[in-house]
């Protein structure tokens, strides 16, 4: 598809009006760059579903336009779909290095690792895509080695913030680069595209340090077994429960898949530091005194399989929580985990453990990697966008956004907020929003990957209303019905179903006698017709509409 040489947009394939799937592009000439490629886990009503990427339909067909995929950093919101969209378009994809290591395993797991061509990149790096030039500047974030984007373009400079807070005395002492940012407004930004998660929250966001000095006291006062859950890829988090454990002369062990996963590529990249004698395995833990052992494991947001949920249900080998154990969550629950994260915390209790739990002031244990509304107001200051897109929210965190970015000087009437596929063009450095394009969510379920709407339509409609399958024993050649047919009830009935049963026998052998008598007896019609049949006497007397399934047993 041929595009005006000078044309610029810019739009969203996930991340507005929802917290995951977060997916952005930026559109010059007959280029493509593309921004993250995340997911999103699935609420309870979409049953069976692994997880949610972007509906990519529209890159798929404009694939041969596509120089880039560019990675802010590593967190699942932002890389999880990549061996998803690697699978369908192959082009480089750009990361730091400590995201590569993360994209690595997911690739590795996928079998792409070897045909993908991945690429280092830093905050002082370079790359030239058509008429792009694309530079980055470092921000803070729970996780190592997070960049913002700058894309220089004839047209205007359009700056993409990634996630970020200002944290001026970061746990891992790598402070982001107020000073380049600065200089990236004062040379002009047409348009600016930065997150809005804590736009609903005043004032500036606490420091990493703030946990780690609680931690340690935390560490000193606990008498028996010290349990930490966190998310596995806040290393700064990690390597402060090192730095307590290690205070307290306790020895570690790591609990969970993608913990030991993540804290190997942080150790073998340089992110992370722990002693050689203080790794040992869940096995061990028994032999050595309680007050000598400290645990870090996966699911602080209550992730059913998750090592913390077993541990709180007493389902992990090797591992038992005992009364005046101590746990830390040391993580906020994501909006929609609320319920699960209580759940686990109920459980803790009841086997008589000290719980530490919730975010910032509240139990010092976590602070959050998203900027709060002064974090955002000098984002704003620093980079004076012409025009201003707030990503990464619901609607009512864009639309708080957009009234901080009034309030420090972005005139009304230059802020977009916009939905996934919502397309805004920039000309002659003038922005308009009149178009869009294909845009939703894919599911992923297994190997399978789509829209998935007739399957989820099949499970909702059964885990509400059930099952029942007539077995139909029929005569292959004169369509004769052989037996009485036999009827299996699955979530549906558990009783009277007796009664139940003779009708649908006896309606079922007179369809079945009706079409063979019409000499209409087509398998696909008999089906059809005794589904239609049972499902109006079965609506009819007991007030359900199970998933009815004719099976002919062709004898």
């Amino acid at each position: 598809m041929e595009t005006n040489r000078n044309s610029l947009s810019v739009y969203a394939l996930g991340g507005l009006n929802e917290i995951g799937k977060n997916m952005y592009a930026i559109e010059y000439g007959n280029d493509i760059v593309l921004i993250d490629c995340g997911n999103k886990f699935p609420d309870e009503t979409l049953l069976g579903i692994d997880l949610i990427i972007p509906d990519m339909s529209y890159i798929i067909e404009n694939q041969s336009r596509v120089r880039a995929l560019i990675l802010t950093h590593g967190h699942e919101d932002h890389i999880g779909g990549v061996p998803f969209f690697l699978k369908t378009i192959n082009v480089p994809v750009y990361a730091t290095r400590f995201t590569l290591g993360l994209v690595e395993i997911k690739l590795q797991e996928h079998r792409l690792l070897r045909e993908s061509e991945l690429i280092e990149i830093h905050s002082d790096s370079k790359v030239q895509i058509g008429d792009m030039e694309i530079s980055f500047f470092k921000v803070n974030h729970s996780i190592p080695d997070c960049l913002g984007i700058v894309f220089n373009m004839p047209e205007g400079t359009i700056v993409h913030t990634g996630d970020f807070k200002f944290d001026l005395t970061p746990a891992n002492n790598e402070q982001p680069d107020i000073h380049k940012m600065a200089d990236i407004g004062n040379k002009g930004v047409l348009l600016l595209l930065s997150e809005s998660t804590n736009a609903e929250r005043p004032g500036y966001t606490p420091s990493e340090q703030m946990v780690g000095k609680n931690l340690e006291q935390i560490f000193i006062q606990a008498k028996r077994k010290v349990i930490v859950s966190t998310f596995a890829s806040n290393i700064s988090r990690i390597q402060q429960v090192v730095d307590a454990a290690e205070k307290t002369n306790r020895k570690l062990a790591l609990l969970g898949r993608s913990m030991v996963n993540v804290v190997k590529v942080a150790m073998d990249r340089g992110y992370l530091v722990i002693p050689k004698w203080m790794l040992i395995e869940a096995r061990d833990i028994d032999e050595l005194p309680p007050d000598r052992v400290s645990i870090l494991c996966t699911g602080s947001q209550g992730e059913a399989l998750a090592a913390l949920s077993r541990l709180s249900t007493g389902n992990f080998r090797d591992v038992e929580i005992l009364p005046e154990d101590t746990i830390i969550l040391a993580a906020g629950p994501i909006p929609g985990n609320e319920k699960k994260v209580t759940s686990i915390v109920d459980n803790l209790y009841k086997l008589g453990a000290h719980v530490i739990y919730g975010s910032g002031s509240s139990s010092g244990m976590h602070v959050s990697g998203h900027g709060y509304q002064e974090d955002l107001r000098l984002m704003l200051t620093l980079m004076k966008p012409k025009y201003f897109i707030p990503i990464h929210g619901e609607h009512r965190m864009l639309h708080h956004h957009r009234m901080l970015a009034e309030s420090v000087g972005v005139e009304k009437g230059n802020t977009f907020i916009l939905k996934n596929g919502d397309v805004v063009d920039l000309e002659q450095s003038i922005a308009r929003s009149t178009r869009n394009i294909p845009s939703g969510d894919t599911y992923v379920d297994g190997v399978d990957i789509g829209d998935m709407e007739f399957v989820l339509r099949d499970r909702k409609q059964i885990s509400e209303e059930g099952m029942l399958m007539a077995i139909i024993p029929i005569n292959k050649h004169d369509k004769k019905l052989l037996s009485d047919p036999e009827f299996i009830s699955r979530g549906f009935v558990d009783q009277n179903f007796t009664e139940l049963r003779k009708e649908m026998n006896r309606m079922t052998k007179e369809t079945i006698n009706e079409l063979r008598d019409t000499d209409r007896g087509s398998r696909n019609l008999i089906k059809k017709r005794v589904k239609r049949t049972l499902a109006k006497y079965v609506k009819q007397h007991t007030k359900k509409e199970p998933m009815i399934v004719p099976i002919l047993m062709d004898i």
